[in-house]
């Protein structure tokens, strides 16, 4: 490609949507400590966008990582998210705002950020891709691409219409791939058709590939000691055009764990990916509520209903039956939450949910099954 990615190293990238935590904040010296081992270890590329840890990833970005290291150092990729503007004249502003609070002078990467029909027209309408065009032109942005969560369809029409765009971000893992719902495969291969390079998230599901049932452990379990997640990261990571797979590592655990299968990569084996196969099936046998708590939803939730977290409790139920997910429900619902009964219908959530569920419908599982 001419577009300079070469720049990017390695194949690992991280993702700064969930991060080390301490007393309500991000913890700042665990998150240097990662920020040090992964890029010790060769890594360069992170990212981040403006809602990210409540608001919290861009600046720790700058208090852990560019305020110590020179901007050559690192790659730095952040987004236009659809919840922080609502006109055009606002976009300048909130750019502007992103850089100051990363503290550089430009992006690597600015995407688009969950593109899907809806959207699209939300940023054609405002005159986002324009817009975003010209902060280019000044040097504020090196390359332009979208995030995306839809249909490989609409993922082509884009495409068609912005020529622009020289990165896409998908949601790809081994359960998604071959998914008619997530079509992974197809939009990898839209990506493809037009020579746009692609950048991974999701590569572990929002971790629901690490809480795999006991059949599944049992497979990879007889294939050595590597980690679930190696697995899964490895497979994403093994497609030819991808440029980086994002992986949210929230402690230096995860980072340990990432950094010693990525450094010196190698795809999955026959016998790997026969395992992976056999995984697959599983999952497919699970009927589990596909949610990767990435918590869109949450941020148009007129009731405030923690829906990431009662799918979890309803995949637990699911999985292992215990009696505890009952008083896990009840303890949720003591700390301010709403219980699912109290979703008015409104179908905001379902109108952001990257996975496309069908929310409300899903609640109302929810309920019957816990409100008993």
């Amino acid at each position: 490609m001419e577009i300079g990615m070469e720049n990017v190293k390695g194949k690992l990238g991280f993702g700064c949507m969930r991060l080390p935590m301490k007393d309500g904040g991000v913890d700042y010296e665990e998150f240097s400590k990662m920020v040090d081992m992964f890029l010790d270890a060769g890594f360069n590329y992170f990212d981040t966008a403006h809602g990210y840890v409540g608001g919290m990833s861009e600046t720790a970005l700058k208090k852990c990582l560019t305020s110590r290291y020179p901007r050559e150092k690192y790659i730095l990729t952040d987004k236009l998210s659809t919840h922080h503007f609502t006109k055009h004249e606002e976009i300048r502003p909130l750019f502007e705002s992103q850089l100051e609070a990363c503290g550089v002078d430009y992006f690597d990467f600015y995407l688009m950020h969950a593109q899907d029909a809806s959207i699209y027209e939300k940023y054609k309408n405002c005159s986002a891709y324009e817009t975003v065009a010209e902060f280019k032109k000044e040097g504020k942005i090196r390359h332009i691409g979208i995030s995306f969560h839809d249909k490989a369809a609409v993922l082509e029409k884009i495409l068609n219409e912005q020529p622009g765009i020289e990165v896409v971000q998908i949601q790809l893992n081994y359960v998604d791939y071959d998914d008619p719902s997530v079509e992974s495969r197809k939009c990898y291969e839209v990506c493809e058709k037009y020579g746009k390079r692609v950048i991974v998230m999701e590569p572990i599901k929002g971790g629901s590939l690490l809480e795999l049932p006991d059949e599944a452990k049992s497979i990879f379990d007889a294939l050595g000691d590597a980690s679930y997640a190696s697995y899964a990261i490895r497979f994403a990571a093994g497609f030819p055009n991808i440029m980086s797979v994002l992986s949210g590592m929230s402690n230096i655990s995860d980072m340990r764990d990432n950094v010693s299968y990525m450094k010196d990569f190698k795809p999955l084996t026959d016998d790997e990916r026969a395992a992976v196969d056999k995984v697959i099936e599983i999952f497919k046998e699970q009927d589990l509520i596909p949610c990767t708590a990435c918590r869109y939803c949450m941020d148009e939730c007129p009731k405030q209903i923690a829906i990431p977290e009662l799918f979890a409790l309803m995949n637990s139920k699911k999985r292992f039956g215990n009696w505890n997910t009952d008083y896990y429900y009840e303890n949720i619902n003591t700390q301010g939450s709403r219980k699912a009964s109290d979703c008015i219908k409104c179908g905001k959530c379902e109108k952001i949910c990257p996975q496309h569920l069908k929310i409300r419908g899903l609640l109302q599982d929810v309920a019957a099954e816990f409100e008993k």
